[in-house]
């Protein structure tokens, strides 16, 4: 019985950590924009870092 002494100012103590990370990421904007990150995928990158990441075309022989 007496672990329950021990036990609940450990749980209160990761209760006040786990809210106090949670208002600070709010504070901080972490949840405003949800929806970009997953519809990145969907969209393609034609910047200069993806066409440089690419393989070379090889070129294709011709059927004569």
């Amino acid at each position: 019985m007496n672990v329950w002494f021990l036990i609940i100012p450990v749980i209160l103590v990761f209760v006040v950590i786990v809210l106090a990370i949670f208002f600070w990421s709010v504070k901080n904007d972490q949840f405003e924009d949800l929806d970009r990150q997953g519809s990145n995928i969907l969209f393609d990158d034609d910047g200069e870092a993806h066409r440089r990441a690419q393989p070379a075309d090889k070129p294709t022989k011709s059927r004569s």
